[in-house]
């Protein structure tokens, strides 16, 4: 049986770990703004933006946008993955959906 030396697995290990941890945790998306805008357009072709953000949502990376669609109250919410492109969600959020948000996004704002 052969044996690996204990540095050399040592190392093999922590490059492993190193690499899932970076990839698991990495705020740099592989997907531009600007792509990532266009998936969410196309889901909301007459809507204009209000606003966007990147944000971490249950462990992935995503780009939120808001759109602003004409004659409906609310907002439609478009998610795009950050790392593929890939659009994950499409929500219309009433004026009293966007309230709650808001006021639950306040208090983690502070700490």
């Amino acid at each position: 049986m052969k044996r690996i030396p204990v540095i050399t697995l040592a190392v093999l290990v922590a490059a492993s770990m190193s690499a899932s941890t970076a990839t698991s945790k990495s705020m740099h998306p592989k997907v531009s703004l600007h792509a990532a805008r266009a998936a969410a357009q196309a889901k909301v072709p007459n809507g204009r933006l209000k606003s966007h953000e990147l944000e971490r949502e249950n462990g992935r990376l995503i780009y939120s946008f808001d759109f602003q669609v004409p004659h409906k109250s609310g907002i439609e919410e478009v998610n795009v993955d950050a790392m593929t492109g890939k659009v994950i969600k499409v929500e219309h959020e009433t004026p009293r959906m966007e309230r709650h948000e808001k006021a639950a996004e306040k208090p983690s704002a502070r700490g």
